[in-house]
């Protein structure tokens, strides 16, 4: 196969021989994987993930118990809504140590942390529709769970809490970049091209914006627009794009001294076209590399606020809102309730901050 000559094809080549950066890629592809398919791998996929067991909660990994469901009746819901949102769950699930048949239904004794015997329930074969008879109800609504990750504070399941959480940090990454460069891209290209008194104003509205520490500024602007999942999406992308901006900026006022810059005005093109045909183009190589950085710096950011309690709100699940449940216990014996996520952000982050590096390295036209 020939190899391509052009500035992308050879840039794509140089990338390709970056170990780390195409492993940081095939990494961050399998977590854009997990994200889609987060509720139909998860083992609790209930919305959110919220199905709670306080009897079995802060549970090492592996752990594992009988796990008795008393269906309760719910309208059919739309498979493609469970697939993307999760089961809205009304069953009603109790961990048991032991059970037994009866001639009405099923006898059991609730599970206990302590291992001692707990409350002594029995309940008819009238609540279990699928089960004709009394020795059919075990084997229909009795199951083994398995916790391969243990369980929150809560007794919730905390592999299905992490898998639906990455769907936070990715989508906060996204939509954070998005609004930098649809925003940085515009003032900065109006900034470059034009000059004069329309740069000194952007300028001013960069500088100003830029001397507020990022944190203080996200944390202004979520509780301008009020706690929520969309608020500090909005809010983190309204605080990156001044980087992307004075980049943009500095790019354009060197691309719009070209030849080709002016023959186009030359021939009459408006600047609309001039600057999105011609200058933009040529100026988004290093805008891409810090689009990487921003991915991983609007990911902490969210992890931040999440851990301060103004983030993605309960019951949905963010990683830095599972660290904020579950810091203490690092000192109390399961430290592993903080670590995990915490390994899982730092893994994310680090993936990006390698791409951007590969991606530096191969567009480095002096490489």
């Amino acid at each position: 196969m020939k190899n391509s000559t052009s500035l992308t094809g050879i840039a794509l080549q140089k990338f390709k021989r970056n170990f780390w950066g195409v492993f940081s890629f095939c990494f961050l592809l399998g977590c854009v994987l997990l994200a889609i398919f987060a509720y139909a791998l998860a083992p609790d996929n209930s919305r959110n993930a919220n199905q709670m067991h306080l009897s079995i909660h802060s549970k090492n990994p592996g752990f594992t118990v009988k796990m008795l469901t008393i269906p309760n009746e719910v309208e059919e819901q739309n498979p493609l809504s469970v697939f993307f949102f999760g089961k809205e769950n009304v069953d009603t699930e109790i961990p048991v140590s032991e059970f037994s048949m009866t001639s009405e239904g099923i006898e059991i004794i609730e599970y206990t942390p302590d291992g001692s015997g707990g409350l002594q329930k029995e309940y008819p074969l009238s609540l279990f529709p699928k089960a004709a008879a009394v020795n059919q109800i075990a084997d229909t609504y009795i199951s083994e769970k398995k916790f391969l990750l243990g369980t929150d504070k809560y007794g919730r399941d905390l592999l299905s809490r992490m898998l639906i959480g990455i769907r936070i940090s990715l989508a906060i990454g996204f939509v954070a970049v998005f609004i930098s460069l649809v925003i940085g891209v515009t003032m900065g290209a109006i900034a470059g091209y034009y000059g004069g008194k329309v740069d000194t104003a952007i300028m001013w509205l960069i500088n100003v914006t830029w001397s507020i520490p990022t944190l203080l500024l996200v944390i202004a602007i979520t509780l301008a627009l009020g706690k929520g999942f969309w608020q500090v999406f909005i809010a983190v992308g309204l605080t990156m794009w001044v980087e992307v901006a004075r980049v943009v900026r500095g790019q354009v006022m060197g691309v719009k001294q070209m030849q080709y810059v002016t023959a186009a005005r030359a021939l009459g093109f408006n600047d609309f076209r001039i600057i999105v045909k011609h200058i933009l183009p040529n100026s988004m190589a290093p805008v891409i590399i810090i689009s990487a950085a921003n991915f991983a710096g609007a990911i902490l950011i969210e992890s931040g606020l999440s851990f301060l309690g103004i983030g993605a709100q309960p019951p949905i699940p963010s990683w830095g809102g599972i660290i904020k449940d579950h810091y203490a216990y690092i000192i109390l014996g399961k430290p592993f309730l903080a670590l995990i996520p915490g390994l899982a952000i730092m893994s994310l982050v680090t993936a990006f901050m390698l791409i951007g590096n590969a991606l530096r390295d191969a567009m480095d036209v002096r490489g």
